[in-house]
This record gives structure tokens, C-alpha cells and sequence, in this order.
């Protein structure tokens, strides 16, 4: 779940330490269990304090635990602690305020994952606050992955980077061709040039070669003053030109004599300029098709396509998905845009997604994802309907039900629901709320089955549980189980 950080548990409670080692075990985490008397011994080995992405204390009395965090306070003063109790009344305002959240037990799979998150955020903060996180400049969100077509890619960049040769990127829409682009430039002998793009798809044909050759005054109408165009504006840089298989083939014509001899003229004018540019083109679509449809000129497909390199689409690098999720939520931390984590099981479950969209529709789904549960943890149940390819983690599910059905049985506890409106005011006697609550659910089970003419399957998800948690229920309350054939 977090990559490369430890978590310290230090409590003289050795049935809580196994517990929890059992825990972090399970959520691939790495931990150091100890007791109160040898933490510092068992942190000595680390490299950093920084090691450390949360320290977690239970198992001692207040005024043990209140030194306890003065300690830690001395040894790294941004270390997040979460208490394994509540938190004791009577402690100075400033130990309070070290105590990142309090862990209710036994921990819930949420809960929990939410102390990870919010330590994790935490470190991250000052880390950066402190200049600790030094980020490679030229790593783009899009090629970030360990599949090997990633490092194919990467191999192929680093051969071509720092030559003068014309590069032509294939790829789906969304798979980070311009990302490619940027980074051949930046790290190529023109770096200090510009990198100027233009999408020759979005711009209409009658004004395509104005906009990359530039026009003279009074070349057309409209054209009131002189204007460079792209070609001149990236001089001693690079011009990507996106979406080369969407250019009119009048253009393609003169873009392969600008390729050929390096020399050019503005719209209206008679005056050469040299082309001091690198070509680096992109296109999600299939050239030598469109060159068999006579669509695009095949002299200059073979001038574009000196050095090829094929983005692969997303669904064919799957095993990069939760790399690129962590990349994606530290650039919109880094950005202040919010912060949001993906549980296990919605990771597995968008490694199963078609991703026609690519890198492009990840990024969405992750910013929207944050603005709809900010600081949150998604599971499967939280994501959008088309992206759920596997069914929510059993744990996690029935510890939502459990939630679902309290909130429930709550409200109707509280009169908030009509079904006991009526039964507001509470007899002198007083009543068995257990029994009642139990009446409640027993008669709103029968109403879902009336409602649905007895199936089961449609009842359990009137009432947002699973079958099989409504088939129990259905046999504690003795209703009888009726046709179910249509589920």
C-alpha cells in the first residue's frame, strides 16, 4: 500500500503487538513491534527517523504514555502518532496536538487505512515544507511504470534525446505522447530552447499556415500587422507538431519542403528563414493506412518517421496502475488540489478496466474521485459503476452493511423515519430497544419482499445488503424463503 516506509507499534501489551503485526503483515507493511523499554533500541538501525511513516502507541497508563510522546517528540518532532486508546484527559495542550488520530479497538479495515492515509500526508507535508523531497525534474506522470514496454520507451528516448533526428510518436489518445515530446526536448542539446507545440487537428485549414509559417502585413484580410509563426518562435528549440495526421494534405506539401530544405517563407512574404527547429511529431492514428487512402503523402510519412516510437495503451501496461495512481495523487498534493488513497481491492479492480481514455482518463477518475470523498480511502463501492470489476472486499462489505443498517436502525430509533412516527413518545414502562429495533427490521424485510413479489435477490438490494446477509436474516426472523427462481 505505501511504498518503502516502515511503521513503529511500541506498547507492553504483547497480545495488541502480535495483533497488530498480524495486521501489518496482512496489508504488506513493513513494522517494528516493541516494547515501551526498547523502542529507541529498535529505531537505532534506521538510516532516518524518516523511515518511519507513523508511530502507533498503546498498552500503558497516561503518564506513561505522556512521556512516552515526549520522547518521540525529542527523537523526530514530525513523526505522526495515532493512540491505540483515547486519548487521556489532563495532557498539556502540546502533547495533545502531537496525536495525529486515536484508533478505536479492534481497528476497523477503514479506519485504520484512513491513519495510514493521513500519516502518510502528514510526513509528506513537512518533508516538503523542509525541502526533503527532491523530485527527478524530467520524470512526467506518464512514464512512470516498471512494465517492460515502459522501459522500452525509456531505452528508446534516451538514444534519440540528444540528436537532431525527427521523432514520430504513435499512440492511442491519452497515452502521454506529448509527455514523450517534452522530454525528448528537455533532455536534448536544445533544452534551452523553446518547445513550442501546436495541434494541427484543432486549428482550421485556411489558417494552419499562417499560424506555423507566420504572414506578412496585409497577406489577407484581417492580417493588419506582421506575425511569426511557429516555426520561427521555436527557433534553436523543438516544434511538436500533434495530430499530424489530421493536416490537410496542401500543408503535408509544404511541411516536407520545410523538412527538406530547411528553409521557409510567412504567408505574403518573399523573404527565406531558415528552420532552426527539430521536428517531433505525434498521432493516434494509423499513417500507412491513411497513406493506402490516399490521406497522407508517403514521402513525407518516411521524412516523420526517422526514429518511431508506439506509446502502449494502458490496459496493455496494467502492472504500472497503482505506480501511476501514487504519481498522480503526489503531483495533486504537491498542488494543493486535495489528496485521496485507493484501497487494495479498487486498485485490483481498475487493473481490470478497458481504459479506452488511457493515462488521460486515470488522471480524471483520480481527481474526481478526490473531489467527491477529499482525504478519503476509495474501495470499489466508492468508485464509478463502470470502473467496479470485482466484488468489494468481504471484510470491507460487511463492515459497510454494518454501518448502512445502524444508520438505518438509528433513524428510525430517532423518529426520523415515518415507519414509527407514531411511536415517538416512549411508554412509562419503557421498551427493549434491541427488540424493538429487531421488529423494525424484521417488518421492513417483509415489506421489501412484498415489494418485489418474494425474490430474494431483488429484496437484498432494495435494502442494500447482500443475499446471503438477507437470507440469514430471513431465517433468525423464521420468514419463509419464497420463490427465488428469477434470481
Amino acid at each position: 500500500m505505501l511504498q518503502e516506509t516502515k511503521l513503529l507499534l511500541i506498547s507492553d501489551d504483547l497480545d495488541q503487538r502480535m495483533a497488530f503485526g498480524a495486521i501489518f503483515d496482512f496489508l504488506d507493511e513493513e513494522s517494528i513491534l516493541t516494547d515501551v523499554a526498547g523502542w529507541q533500541d529498535a529505531v537505532k538501525p534506521l538510516a532516518a527517523s524518516q523511515e518511519i511513516v507513523c508511530v502507533f502507541l498503546g498498552g500503558g497508563d497516561s503518564g506513561q504514555l505522556l512521556e512516552l510522546v515526549r520522547e518521540i517528540d525529542a527523537w523526530d518532532p514530525t513523526a505522526p502518532i495515532v493512540m491505540l486508546s483515547n486519548l487521556p484527559t489532563g495532557w498539556p495542550v502540546e502533547q495533545r496536538q502531537r496525536v495525529l488520530c486515536e484508533l478505536e479497538l479492534p481497528p476497523r479495515y477503514n479506519n485504520l487505512l484512513d491513519c495510514l492515509h493521513r500519516a502518510q500526508v502528514y510526513r509528506e507535508v513537512y518533508a516538503a515544507a523542509s525541502g526533503r523531497t527532491q523530485r527527478e525534474v524530467n520524470l512526467f506522470r506518464s512514464l512512470v511504470g516498471n512494465s517492460r514496454s515502459v522501459q522500452g520507451i525509456r531505452q528508446m528516448m534516451q538514444q534519440v534525446a540528444d540528436t537532431e533526428a525527427n521523432v514520430l510518436i504513435l499512440g492511442e489518445s491519452g497515452t502521454g505522447k506529448e509527455v514523450v515530446a517534452r522530454n525528448l526536448h528537455y533532455n536534448s542539446a536544445r533544452r534551452d530552447g523553446p518547445f513550442v507545440p501546436v495541434n494541427c487537428g484543432a486549428i482550421p485549414a485556411e489558417l494552419l499556415e499562417s499560424e506555423l509559417f507566420g504572414h506578412e502585413k496585409g497577406a489577407f484580410t484581417g492580417a493588419i500587422s506582421a506575425r511569426a509563426g511557429r516555426f520561427e518562435l521555436a527557433r534553436g528549440g523543438t516544434l511538436f507538431l500533434d495530430e499530424i495526421g489530421d493536416m490537410p494534405l496542401s500543408m503535408q506539401v509544404k511541411i516536407l519542403r520545410v523538412l527538406q530544405e530547411r528553409m521557409f517563407e510567412r504567408v505574403g512574404g518573399n523573404k527565406s528563414i531558415e528552420a532552426d527547429v527539430r521536428i517531433v511529431a505525434a498521432t493516434h492514428r494509423d499513417l500507412e493506412v491513411m497513406i493506402a487512402d490516399g490521406k497522407f503523402r508517403e514521402d513525407l510519412y518516411y521524412r516523420l518517421n526517422v526514429f518511431p516510437i508506439e506509446m502502449p495503451a494502458l490496459r496493455e501496461r496494467t502492472e504500472d496502475i497503482p505506480l501511476l495512481i501514487n504519481e498522480l495523487v503526489m503531483r495533486m498534493e504537491k498542488e494543493k488540489r486535495g489528496s485521496i488513497r485507493f484501497n487494495a481491492a479498487a486498485i485490483m479492480s481498475l487493473c481490470q478496466h478497458d481504459w479506452s481514455g488511457n493515462v488521460r482518463e486515470l488522471a480524471n477518475l483520480v481527481e474526481r474521485m478526490a473531489i467527491m470523498h477529499p482525504h478519503g480511502v476509495i474501495g470499489v463501492s466508492e468508485l464509478p459503476k463502470k470502473y467496479r470489476h470485482i466484488a468489494e472486499d468481504a471484510v470491507v462489505e460487511e463492515m459497510r452493511e454494518e454501518q448502512s443498517e445502524r444508520a438505518v436502525l438509528n433513524s428510525l430509533a430517532q423518529g426520523e423515519a415515518p415507519i414509527i412516527s407514531a411511536e415517538l413518545a416512549l411508554p412509562e414502562e419503557g421498551i427493549d430497544l434491541r427488540e424493538h429495533l429487531a421488529n423494525i427490521e424484521q417488518v421492513l424485510i417483509e415489506k421489501a419482499l412484498d415489494e418485489v413479489d418474494g425474490v430474494v435477490a431483488r429484496a437484498a438490494e432494495r435494502l442494500q445488503v447482500r443475499r446471503t446477509t438477507l437470507v440469514e436474516k430471513m431465517r433468525k426472523y423464521g420468514i419463509s424463503r419464497r420463490d427465488d427462481a428469477a434470481s
